[in-house]
């Protein structure tokens, strides 16, 4: 019998936001291993990180930088850590999987298909931008496809599934992603109850509106029948009905500044507050939380102990 357990990830920085939106986006090394740990002691489960250059917060795939907080958030806290294999749009496949390959994660990300990522409308609010490399990111998702190739993912799941017994956060922007990764299931290279995260809110891929959730759910349902797990994020301000509906309806949730900057209507000061609201709202609707053991069992897991970090 299933767990109905709601588990929490906490996407701690990502690659969307850029300092200059946030002074809380933590970028240094250093402060996403502090927002991390802070984040697991506020009730995350899961921890899924990308990582940024220390010295102007742009995003990077350098295996040297994730090292420098990995290790450190392995020892102060026992949550599951889940690497991205999605990095930006800008991006090659092998800088994306570089970390990924050397950490040999429990989880990691896995992007479902190729699309328009587009960035470009955060350049219509004016701001003061502390960086040339932020305006310069977000202008290039106009003229740029996020690639997720059916060779990609074969690829990924092979290299980090079959080769390091990686599982998957599978991330699934839209309906016709859900399809792909019943043919990876039917052609046996994911074993074992998949966990998918529908992505809502992101210009390119399916909108974050409650009829969207019932249908992306409707859909699973009829292709997984009822092995399959599934959690939500929503970006921007629907971070928080989105994910909060998604764990009336047997979900999961996630949570973080890479998804949102915002905790109501103030900036997060960090990516703890958005967990101690969604577990104040799931623990006030009688969900139980998930802890990061029980998230293990939930999704199949290898433990922490069998990383390279």
């Amino acid at each position: 019998m299933k767990s109905n357990k709601v588990i929490i990830t906490c996407a701690v920085t990502g690659s969307v936001h850029t300092p200059s939106m946030s002074p809380h986006l933590p970028y240094k090394p250093e402060d996403i291993a502090a927002q991390s740990i802070e984040a697991a002691e506020a009730g995350a489960s899961i921890l899924h990180l990308h990582a940024r250059n220390p010295e102007d917060g742009r995003p990077t795939a350098d295996p040297k930088i994730f090292m420098r907080f990995l290790p450190i958030i392995k020892q102060a806290s026992d949550a599951v850590i889940n690497i991205t294999t999605g990095g930006s749009s800008v991006m090659t496949l092998e800088d994306r999987l570089a970390a990924a390959v050397a950490a040999e994660p429990e989880m990691c990300s896995l992007n479902m298909g190729s699309m328009n990522f587009g960035l470009f409308p955060m350049l219509d609010r004016p701001r003061d931008w502390q960086h040339a490399w932020e305006p310069e990111l977000l202008e290039a998702t106009r003229g740029t496809i996020f690639r997720n190739t059916f060779a990609d993912i074969e690829a990924i799941l092979r290299r980090l599934g079959e080769g390091c017994g990686t599982r998957f956060e599978f991330e699934c922007y839209d309906v016709g992603h859900l399809y792909t990764l019943a043919h990876f299931r039917d052609r046996g290279l994911i074993p074992g109850t998949p966990f998918m995260q529908f992505v809502f809110g992101v210009l390119g891929g399916i909108g974050a509106d409650p009829e969207n959730l019932m249908h992306m759910k409707r859909i699973a349902d009829k292709l997984f029948g009822d092995d399959y797990r599934f959690s939500v994020l929503a970006a921007g301000r629907k971070q928080m009905p989105m994910i909060t509906m998604a764990a009336t309806m047997g979900g999961s949730v996630r949570v973080g500044l890479e998804d949102s900057l915002f905790d109501g209507r103030e900036l997060a000061t960090s990516n703890a507050d958005q967990v101690r609201r969604i577990r104040a709202i799931l623990e006030g609707l009688s969900l139980e939380v998930a802890t990061p053991d029980e998230a293990r069992t939930m999704l199949g897991l290898k433990g922490g102990d069998r990383v390279a970090f």
